[in-house]
């Protein structure tokens, strides 16, 4: 694969370039890792949705919020 220097001092075209003259499961192996890099856990953001979804039970439970029929949504 690539140096990590000879990396740095390459071009995002260059980079992707290089990219595109490897194998399939080569670039694959690289997309994935890619991709899971972005996906990575945030864990303020999982409290945030934590406690929104409670907030929202809290809201449904007290009649303040309407459910959705699953089979609307679905």
């Amino acid at each position: 694969m690539f140096k990590e220097k000879e990396v740095i001092e390459m071009s995002n075209k260059e980079i992707l370039e290089r990219a595109m003259a490897l194998k399939p499961e080569e670039r694959f192996m690289i997309v994935e890792g890619l991709l899971k890099s972005l996906d990575e856990p945030d864990q303020k953001i999982d409290e945030i949705w934590a406690e929104e979804a409670e907030k929202r039970l809290k809201a449904y439970r007290e009649g303040r919020l309407e459910g959705i029929p699953m089979e609307e949504i679905f």
